[in-house]
This record gives C-alpha cells, structure tokens and sequence, in this order.
C-alpha cells in the first residue's frame, strides 16, 4: 500500500534539496480502477501499477525494467507525458519529493510525502503550501488530460 500526502509549494526548498533527478512518464492504462505507468528515472526503466485511491491510500506495485522497454513503452504515449524534475528534501525521519514540472505543466510544483499510517505525523517544512492530497486534478495521470497550463 501507498500512503502518500500531496502539498502545494509555496516557497525556497531548494538550499534544502539532497538529491534530484529528471523523470519522463507516461500512462499506459488510465482508467478509474486502475492506472499502469511507465517511467524513466535518471537512466532506470520502471513499470507501475497502481489501484483505485481510497483517501490517501491505494495498492501500488512497482518493478524496475529495461532502459530500452521502457522507452518503447513510453513511445506508445506519443506526447502525452509527463515531463518533470524531482528534487529529494528530508525532513526529520521523512523524505520529501519535491516535483517541478514541465512542459504543458510548467509552473507547477507539488511536494510528496509517502507515509508508513494515514495519521503519522511529520515536520511540516515552511514552504510546504496548500495540502492537495484529495484534489484529483493534480494527480500525475490527471495532468495529462487537463494540463496546469489550462487552468
């Protein structure tokens, strides 16, 4: 199970950042049960499968694949995917990541945090903005039908 919280960024994290890396995704199935999700991270191939949202948990799976699969399977989506740089801050026993989108998505920042229980607690840094962990509309598979840049 994923248990992951969503936030708005709404100031400076990056003197904090630890790590960040570009990531390419695209979404093979995107329908309301499930989602399959095909990603390039760095120069690592990932295939997702993800259930249905039930608040702010769902049923992931994930399995690291070829580079050269994943970009075949990612060239399937054409050029519907998302583009974005994801930049690691920690927080006490936390870790947030950080996504900065592009493309269709520029301007768009959102901060997750994946959590061990629903009500687990965790240092909320000062630029941790809004909490938009039950708006739909910044799902990743979301943004590709209804882009930031459309609002």
């Amino acid at each position: 199970m994923e248990i992951e919280r969503k936030f708005l960024v709404r100031g400076d994290f990056m003197p904090e950042v630890t790590e960040s890396v570009h990531i390419v995704q695209g979404y093979l199935s995107t329908n309301t049960n499930k989602i399959v999700r095909v990603r390039i991270r760095g120069n690592k191939g990932y295939l997702t499968i993800k259930g249905k949202p039930k608040g702010i948990s769902r049923f992931e799976w994930e399995e690291e694949i070829p580079l050269e699969q994943a970009e075949q399977m990612i060239s399937l989506c054409g050029s519907t995917v998302i583009d974005k740089t994801r930049y690691l801050v920690l927080a006490g026993k936390h870790t947030f990541e950080v996504d900065v989108f592009h493309g269709s998505n520029e301007g768009l920042v959102v901060a997750e945090i994946e959590l061990g229980s629903e009500d687990e607690e965790f240092i909320h840094p000062s630029w941790l903005g809004e909490e938009v962990s039950y708006d739909k509309r910044y799902f990743n598979s979301q943004l590709l039908r209804h882009p930031f840049k459309n609002w």
